[in-house]
């Protein structure tokens, strides 16, 4: 889990804090002593960690602690506010030309992930309403730009590429081209080194020149700590570059990246990638992670995925069939797929208050035998359960991998879950009515 061992040691070193009416500097000194180096271990850049905690140390040496809160919770919150205006303070949007096109230009070293940043990109625009399309101009990796072509068509955006001509041309051609079939943003997928060099700073600059990106974005790989604030600052100085994209935050992730390269850089984190999958990026919300990693939760991200897994329409009909206890195990199904959607179990679990940076043990393969299950049952039998005999039963276990014991199991649960809707369908009143929505909106 990203930040598990910075957020663990932080929010140990605050509460240590606890239980004093007010803070004294020896006291807030001490605190601050292990967050610092709780930081360091995280590996950020280390003139970050100082005046960062130069800055927790001014405001909170000598504050009276307020009757609605407690010396911890008064250095929480003063941490909170440090650690958000650390990391960019709002969440930076994308920018947009005045012209019909945007062209945005991706670029990194090899191995940051991006060339699928960059169909992740194209997807998450897609859905904002927008008609991407992206150029294969890396013609050094092998397979780079079948690579792209696979991605592109998973998140069905087009890709433009003119095998291992000039990628400088290329990227020429694919502006001309975009513009004529009307697509309304490029995103360039340029080439990457294992290490930054002339040749490829030159490369990247005539590419620059080329296509006049609206924004340059740097992919850095998160797990690579205070190495990618250097390389971050490193192209910032040849390119100048408008914003960086962290890949790799579901992982074992220290957080010196997330926490160093705006203040190194000066330029803002647009986006994260969060997982494998091509639907795995959200934009970065400095407020939200810095709440994350002191074990605050993050219940707007949490809702965010929940608008976007739940369509409106089937959540209406879902609280009409609640509210008439009337639910199939289609209805079962799809509750399913759309807390997959939201990334699973464990990942709307962190975002929880409480639960942010604990190594939660859930089973995310849990939901598998139950949806096996169902998808073994004709349309009939999901609608009508009652109808599932015996050899029907035994029929559904052999089609789905599972035992006749796992079908009567899940059937239970079924008729146990219909039983207590009908429950909240019969009580009166406001309470009655407020559970019957509660139900409705899950």
């Amino acid at each position: 889990m990203a930040f598990e061992g910075l957020s663990e040691k932080l929010q140990g070193a605050l509460r240590k804090m606890t239980g004093k009416g007010k803070l004294t500097e020896q006291n807030v000194k001490e605190g601050m002593r292990e967050v610092r180096m709780a930081l360091l271990e995280a590996d950020v850049n280390y003139a970050v960690a100082k005046d960062f905690i130069k800055k927790v140390t001014e405001r909170c040496v000598g504050q009276e602690i307020t009757s609605s809160l407690t010396p911890g919770q008064q250095v929480i919150k003063i941490v909170n506010e440090e650690m958000t205006q650390l990391m960019g303070g709002s969440n930076a949007r994308l920018t947009w030309s005045s012209s019909p096109l945007t062209v945005y230009m991706l670029c990194g070293l090899q191995g940051a992930g991006k060339t699928t940043m960059a169909a992740k990109l194209a997807g998450y625009l897609t859905k904002q309403g927008k008609k991407p399309m992206l150029a294969a101009c890396d013609i050094y990796r092998p397979a780079a730009i079948k690579q792209l072509q696979v991605v592109g068509e998973q998140v069905k955006v087009p890709v433009f590429e003119k095998g291992t001509q000039d990628p400088v041309k290329t990227a020429r051609e694919a502006v001309e081209y975009a513009r004529y079939y009307q697509r309304d943003v490029l995103i360039v997928d340029t080439a990457g080194r294992l290490h930054i060099d002339t040749e490829l700073m030159d490369e990247l600059e005539r590419v620059k020149e080329a296509v006049k990106p609206q924004e340059i974005l740097l992919v850095v790989d998160a797990m690579t700590g205070q190495d990618a604030v250097n390389v971050a600052k490193a192209f910032n100085e040849k390119l100048s570059i408008d914003g960086v994209i962290l890949t790799k935050l579901d992982g074992d992730t220290r957080g010196g990246a997330a926490l160093s390269v705006r203040a190194v850089t000066g330029k803002p984190i647009k986006f994260s990638g969060i997982g494998e999958k091509l639907s795995d990026i959200e934009p970065f919300h400095p407020d939200r992670m810095a709440s994350r990693i002191l074990g605050m939760g993050d219940m707007l991200t949490l809702i965010d995925k929940a608008a976007e897994a739940f369509d409106e329409h089937d959540a209406d009909k879902l609280a009409r069939k609640v509210k008439t206890a009337d639910l199939t195990l289609d209805d079962f199904l799809e509750q399913m797929q759309s807390m997959k959607k939201m990334g699973g179990i464990k990942s709307m679990l962190q975002m929880l208050p409480g639960m942010s940076g604990k190594e939660l043990d859930v089973d995310e393969n849990a939901m598998k035998k139950p949806e096996a299950i169902i998808r073994s049952m004709t349309p009939r039998e999901r609608r009508n359960p009652g109808i599932l005999n015996a050899s029907r039963r035994k029929r559904i276990a052999a089609g789905s991998g599972t035992t006749v014991q796992d079908v009567n199991q899940l059937i239970r649960q079924f008729d146990q879950a219909k039983q207590m809707m009908k429950q909240m369908a019969q009580l009166k009143g406001g309470k009655g009515a407020r559970m019957r929505r509660m139900l409705g909106n899950m």
